[in-house]
């Protein structure tokens, strides 16, 4: 590393490329006092864990240039100055537009990035090579009013067993907050359609196990104190923060990739900017062995058509910004149809 008299540039050497850090004294997380080198090397650190979940994926960066405490955005375009040896891949969005996001392949696009003031990475569920078939189907747990992490853990091991079942396993992080993710490597060869059929199904499989605790509802007013399964994080252009990814809250806490048997003891707000590097230099990624696996969602497809013969269950609505789908249900708020 080198620089020179406060808040000067800063070169980070990240695995043989030199990644400039402008502003390194600004302050990000006033709460703690991180500042913007600290989360360059923060990344740095943990490089080969974030890279992991990134590799070859479309990602959205959410950038804070003035830290936690301001405004932020997210920025899916790759933005100008896009460094030559970090590719990009064209995505559609529903509306049909398209653009060109950055897909890191080496650890220097993510302390590049963080340079930019990018704290969460939203990585696409596909690759750059097939950006229309999802090779992860993310099950995202999340805790509604009235319910919280425990809760969501409870429910994080009963779908562990529900995946088991179906021939499939899951990888389990932090949100960062107070849900859990579950990440289920899949072959690529469904559409996003068909991949958020199947996160549906499991949304609702789970809610007959743990019908006092789990919700597939869509609108707010019905689920109640429940945690929610929400399975449109399957639609097209929905993503989650990546493995490892800081998250914008006043602790700098990290969305931490856990074994199973780490989950129920685990304490999301132990997993920070100055924890994870100490648990990566002595575990490693955890998750590493999550890109060695490639199940079917075939087992799941037959659960989805018994689901539709013998109850009649079908699609359920798509967040608003989606253009609407055959066979969609409504997506009128029910206390308000009921009004009309």
């Amino acid at each position: 590393m080198t620089g020179g008299r406060a808040n000067e540039a800063v070169e980070l050497d990240v695995a043989g490329r030199t990644v400039r850090v402008s502003n390194p004294d600004k302050t990000y997380y006033p709460e703690r006092g991180f500042t913007k080198l600290d989360v360059a090397r923060y990344y740095l650190a943990v490089a080969d864990g974030v890279l992991r979940g990134l590799r070859d994926r479309p990602t959205t960066m959410q950038r804070f240039p003035d830290g936690v405490e301001g405004e932020f955005f997210y920025q899916k375009r790759a933005p100008k100055g896009l460094p030559d040896w970090l590719p990009t891949a064209r995505i559609a969005f529903p509306s049909g537009r398209f653009a060109d996001e950055m897909c890191p392949t080496e650890p220097a696009a993510v302390v590049w990035a963080a340079n930019l003031g990018c704290l969460t990475f939203h990585p696409w569920p596909v690759r750059r090579d097939d950006t229309e078939h999802p090779d992860e189907m993310r099950i995202d747990l999340d805790p509604q009013p009235g319910t919280g992490f425990a809760d969501a853990v409870r429910v994080a091991h009963e779908l562990r067993g529900l995946l088991d079942e179906h021939g499939l396993r899951g990888w389990p992080k932090t949100s960062g907050g107070r849900g859990v993710h579950v990440y289920v490597p899949i072959r690529p060869q469904w559409t996003f359609t068909e991949v958020r059929r199947a996160a549906i199904t499991v949304a609702r499989a789970m809610e007959r196990r743990l019908p006092e605790l789990v919700t597939s509802a869509w609108w707010k007013e019905e689920r109640g104190a429940k945690i929610f399964v929400d399975y449109n994080q399957m639609a097209r252009d929905r993503t989650i923060a990546s493995a490892y990814s800081l998250r914008a809250r006043p602790r700098a806490t990290v969305s931490a990739p856990l074994r199973w048997e780490e989950l129920s003891d685990a304490v999301p707000e132990d997993f920070d900017l100055r924890t994870m590097p100490r648990r990566f230099a002595e575990l490693g990624d955890v998750h590493a062995d999550m890109a060695d696996h490639a199940f079917g969602l075939e087992s799941v497809f037959d659960l989805a058509d018994r689901q539709a013969a013998d109850e009649g269950l079908g699609d359920l609505p798509y967040p608003p910004d989606h253009p609407k789908m055959p066979g969609e249900p409504t997506r009128v708020q029910p206390s308000r149809a009921r009004k009309r």
